[in-house]
């Protein structure tokens, strides 16, 4: 497509194109992951692709510099794929529609992946410039960062012989980052059973409920913001509607994954209609509540409510017995799932003590889902203290057993402490005060990054995490700035040659 040809650096952005051109969202890497692979045996590099699709590149050192302690760069392959309302692009097997203006570059109706495809696209413009000197590179690139930091739990490290990493998972330049969060993946599986309604009677309506126009945001990053969480608000919203009420649920969900904070939801409920009035009251009096509440964060907010026509009812694709009858939550079962939803927590749990303005301890309700047997809630949880981490995790635990929920805690991952004694931090901060005659900030973050999980695997390993500008990342509206992913790359290439 050549969309972004002419743009400078031109090899960055040369395989930043290409890379999008690939569909690559979280659990969809093999193609990208086999792209990556084919590109350095073509260069005669060594190369290892193991099982989970994880990739190290080693390219050895230039003359001058075998002596050189080696350099680690490192960065994720997968991106979060979202897209806006009505778009209709296939993330899952159509190519990003990028564009470039006003000095960013931004995809159509979709996401953009530059968290965290800038990296990949650095890694591969290095491992393609033979004219550069350099130590020995060792570039790792891991799958499904995203969704749990699978790849990085996963890979196997014994053969790297570096002891100093850049992360290339950094979203504001000049910053720094020198310490995160750990986290971990909760999913809480509530039981529901199911009942028979006729939903053709003349008595009995399925309104439609919506939840839009909230800013949403990454969970690591945003979750200060105190923005509304959809999926939070409309399980409220439910639960309100059916304490009142004689309405049933019939379907729910929202959210585009645990680490997203989401924009919309949806759920269809089916009520009597003797209650219609009543329960269109509810809806426009929590909508007042609510928009006066979230003004400042989400002034779009607002409850979409409709009532289904006859052949709208009758299109419905979930849980049909037969053309007259539908199978909804019962009334039991449905109003333990809301209250489960609404007895946990979400959002800001926790500030540090330490650094002033740094959230410590949060989680996030990102997928809400209801299936034919249970409502299924998967959250984000994150913590720069272990022993808050696992406490978070335990009380989840302890609220949802009392509904007699399921819980699961996977893909836990340690935090990333911040070294006092860093060799990296201190030749970095000194070829950037040499370039822009100024230090960088240095700064933990609430995000996770895999720095954390890489430091078990190779002991004494000395991290930092830089990259270029980048804005509304996990959202259609994300973008990137032009100029500072050449800046990163003059700034990545002058450590790398400064002995």
């Amino acid at each position: 497509m050549n969309i972004l040809e002419g743009l400078q650096p031109q090899k960055v952005f040369k395989y930043f194109e290409r890379i999008c051109q690939i569909p690559h969202g979280s659990g969809n890497i093999e193609q990208i992951s086999n792209y990556i692979a084919d590109f350095a045996k073509e260069r005669g590099l060594f190369c290892i692709q193991d099982e989970l699709k994880n990739i190290i590149i080693i390219k050895e050192a230039t003359p001058g510099y075998e002596l050189e302690e080696p350099y680690i760069l490192q960065g994720h392959m997968d991106m979060v794929a979202v897209k806006e309302p009505g778009c209709e692009i296939d993330m899952a097997v159509e190519p990003l529609r990028l564009k470039a203006e006003n000095g960013r570059i931004h995809a159509e109706g979709t996401s953009l992946g530059g968290d965290d495809g800038i990296a990949v696209a650095y890694c591969l413009a290095l491992l393609d410039t033979p004219e550069l000197a350099h130590p020995r590179l060792e570039i790792i690139l891991t799958v499904d960062e995203e969704t749990g930091m699978e790849g990085a739990l996963g890979i196997d490290l014994s053969m790297l012989q570096g002891k100093r990493m850049i992360n290339l998972d950094q979203e504001e330049e000049g910053i720094f980052i020198t310490s995160c969060a750990g986290g971990a993946r909760v999913d809480v599986t509530i039981p529901v059973q199911r009942v028979t309604v006729d939903r053709d009677g003349d008595k009995m309506s399925v309104m439609e409920l919506k939840i839009t126009g909230l800013a949403g945001g990454h969970s690591g990053t945003e979750i200060d913001k105190k923005g509304g969480n959809a999926n939070v608000l409309l399980g409220q919203l439910l639960e309100k509607i059916m304490e009142q009420t004689d309405a049933m649920l019939l379907f729910l969900q929202g959210g585009v994954a645990d680490n997203v904070i989401p924009k919309e939801a949806c759920a269809r409920i089916v009520v009597s209609d003797g209650e219609l009035e009543r329960i269109k009251k509810l809806i426009m009096e929590q909508e007042r509540y609510l928009k006066e509440q979230l003004s400042a964060t989400d002034p779009e907010f607002m409850i979409e409510c409709n009532i289904l026509t006859a052949s709208e009812k009758k299109a419905l694709p979930e849980a049909e017995k037969s053309d007259s009858q539908i199978v909804c939550c019962t009334e039991e079962t449905g109003r333990n799932a809301l209250a489960c939803l609404d007895k946990l927590p979400n959002g800001v749990i926790a500030m540090s003590r330490d650094v002033v303005g740094l959230v410590e301890t949060s989680l996030n309700l990102g997928i809400m889902k209801l299936t034919e047997n249970a409502l299924v809630l998967e959250y984000a949880v994150r913590s720069s203290v272990d022993h808050e981490k696992e406490a978070l995790c335990s009380q989840m635990k302890a609220i949802a057993t009392q509904y007699g929920a399921k819980v699961t805690v996977r893909n836990a991952y340690p935090g990333w402490a911040y070294r006092a004694d860093s060799s990296l931090r201190n030749h970095m901060c000194t070829v950037y005060e040499k370039m822009y005659g100024h230090a960088p900030k240095l700064e933990a973050i609430h995000a996770g990054l895999e720095c954390g999980i890489l430091a078990g695997k190779i002991p004494g390993l000395d991290c930092i995490s830089i990259g270029p500008n980048l804005k509304d990342v996990h959202t259609a509206q994300e973008s990137m700035d032009i100029a500072s992913v050449q800046r990163v790359w003059e700034y990545l290439l002058a450590v790398l040659v400064s002995k």
